[in-house]
């Protein structure tokens, strides 16, 4: 039994006339009669009544008719939903991102995603850029909002006798979305918090707030190899793994921290921020999805951001 058997039953049980059935199914009606004959037979019951005057439903036939629109219903509703997920309007999508990511572009990027496709099931993972790279080879993510490091940042900067490793993007294709420079964070009343652009130097020397090596290696190794160009060696007082942590250790008077100059939009009590003179790595975060894998619903997610 095929579909098209369920819509030669519907329309002659409409019609009641195998005549006018064929006409609308755009075919002859000897074929026709032959296929709900073969119909009756497979399903082993009388469908149709027939005299040479009239046709009309037996109560078996009524019966299949109620089951076989809802049969059809069904079908085209798997239909239009598999066309939506086909053109990223539905169905799930998960997602990875960094919380510089989402400051500076995913925000609004997700606001405007649910409003233009609200049957698109979002799951959000905070995840740091390596933990991302695992679960997007893995499949686990459909999508992943990461932070760069390109070869040039850690160019020269490694340890004497320690080879640089940059980031391992096998497999996956990136689009960036947004770059912005570091600011250096300082406790309200610093002395350099008097400065309207901070120079690297001097901002080297103070007692430096940063995220763990592990959780970001080629740029914590940049970060520093930044510093160290700038003319002094780095005193890291204190790690902390994220910008909201490392801005309340300032604000406690521990140290200074580099941000992404995104944080504006999360300035913490007691806190400046400065710019900086040339010397650090730029933010630059990129959408990263499996090469092949490519999702509707994800793609239209990044043209968001990079937009």
């Amino acid at each position: 039994m095929e579909l098209r058997h369920l819509r030669y039953f519907i329309a002659v049980a409409e019609e009641l006339h195998f005549g006018h059935a064929a006409v609308r199914l755009h075919m002859a009606q000897p074929p026709l009669s032959q296929q709900i004959r073969a119909l009756e037979d497979e399903l082993g019951a009388r469908l149709f009544a027939r005299t040479s005057r009239s046709v009309s439903l037996t109560p078996a036939g009524q019966a299949y008719l109620v089951e076989v629109r809802a049969v059809l219903a069904k079908v085209e509703e798997a239909g239009r939903l598999a066309r939506r997920i086909q053109q990223g309007e539905a169905g799930e999508l998960i997602v990875g991102y960094m919380n510089p990511a989402m400051d500076a572009v995913l925000c609004r990027a997700l606001a405007a995603f649910r409003e233009q496709r609200p049957l698109v099931d979002l799951r959000l993972r905070e995840l740091p850029t390596s933990a991302q790279l695992e679960e997007l080879r893995a499949g686990r993510l459909d999508l992943g909002f990461i932070r760069l490091v390109h070869a040039q940042e850690q160019a020269g900067r490694a340890p004497q006798g320690k080879a640089q490793r940059g980031q391992d993007l096998t497999g996956l294709k990136t689009r960036v979305v947004a770059r912005e420079p570091y600011v250096l964070a300082l406790p309200e009343g610093h002395r350099l918090a008097a400065l309207d652009v901070v120079p690297l130097a001097a901002a080297s020397s103070e007692p430096l707030i940063l995220f763990p090596r592990a959780s970001m290696p080629a740029l914590h190794e940049a970060m520093l190899g930044a510093l160290r160009a700038a003319g002094a060696e780095p005193h890291v007082v204190q790690e902390a793994p994220g910008k909201h942590a490392s801005l309340a250790l300032v604000a406690a008077g521990f140290g200074v921290c580099l941000v992404p100059a995104s944080a504006c939009d999360w300035l913490r009590k007691g806190v400046v921020l400065r710019p900086v003179t040339a010397g650090l790595p730029v933010v630059e975060m990129a959408a990263a999805w499996r090469a092949g894998a490519e999702h509707p619903a994800a793609q239209a997610l990044v043209d968001l951001a990079a937009g």
